[in-house]
């Protein structure tokens, strides 16, 4: 936003709201923002704050993050011409894990048998799951679904994934799991499983090996988008955007405490070796 000339305490002021992970309390916190008259409410977390906050207000332009397909979820009427008031940015996290097991099967051929995490109550995971399984058939894979809604489900997960015995782990792209991501790749480290990522946020932090978006430049886009809105531009006449670069990162330090060693042409693709 401070491209666009504002400043938080100069001459914008920035209202921040947190459901911390109960969706529940999403109603009353934008219908809170409404009432007080805000230029524009920013969303993050996915299609289901976006959703919530348009279903608050059909006047207070919003601008949504998400990792998600904004126009199969509703949100918005297209791509380049969203409609309405609501426009944003998508990582299309979620379309892009047919591409991580072909990287899981790359790094590892011999792999047969991948547990997926996924968080039950985020309602993309009705099509992710049907995508997914599809994706196995074709690369000839058995996977198995781990269901995970909070913190202490994931630890019940992973539980479940060493009596799998699976060759290695898949996280579906959720908010949750963003938000546990330290916990997770010590799970799956202490766990010797291979696991794949849907951003580098995970490899940072010691995940063997991601590919998607940046998130980051999302959020970077939804400020730009903000700012113009604020400026008098309509959220309707903003096309979504989509990224336009997916990134490889490899954690070689996680692959070294796995035992693994990563194939020389899976290396050769990567955007980001960690050492």
């Amino acid at each position: 936003m401070a491209d666009a000339g504002f400043v938080e305490g100069k001459n914008i002021a920035i209202e921040f709201r947190f459901a911390d992970q109960h969706l529940e309390r999403l109603p009353r916190l934008a219908i809170d923002l409404v009432r007080r008259q805000v230029a524009v409410i920013v969303t993050g977390g996915g299609d289901v704050p976006a959703m919530i906050a348009k279903g608050a207000t059909s006047t207070v332009p919003i601008v949504f993050v998400t990792g998600f397909d904004p126009v199969k979820s509703g949100l918005v009427n297209s791509l380049n011409r969203p409609g309405g008031n609501v426009t944003g940015a998508t990582v299309i996290a979620s379309q892009l894990s047919e591409k991580r097991l072909e990287l899981l099967r790359d790094l590892m051929p011999s792999v047969r048998h991948i547990a997926v995490l996924i968080n039950q109550d985020n309602p993309n995971a009705e099509t992710d799951a049907p995508d997914l399984e599809a994706a196995a058939r074709t690369l000839g894979i058995q996977i198995e679904f781990l269901k995970a809604s909070d913190e202490r489900e994931v630890d019940s997960a992973f539980v479940s994934l060493a009596q799998l015995k699976a060759d290695a782990l898949l996280l579906d792209p959720d908010p949750l799991f963003t938000t546990l991501r330290q916990k997770i790749v010590a799970l799956a480290e202490h766990q010797s499983v291979p696991a794949v990522y849907y951003s580098r946020d995970y490899t940072d932090v010691g995940g063997l090996i991601s590919y998607g978006a940046s998130f980051e430049g999302a959020y970077r886009q939804a400020g730009t988008y903000a700012g113009r809105i604020i400026k008098g531009e309509k959220p309707a006449d903003l096309p979504v955007v989509q990224p336009a670069k997916f990134e490889l990162v490899i954690n070689l330090k996680s692959a070294k405490t796995l035992g693994l060693t990563i194939p020389g042409a899976v290396l050769a693709r990567a955007d980001r070796v960690i050492e």
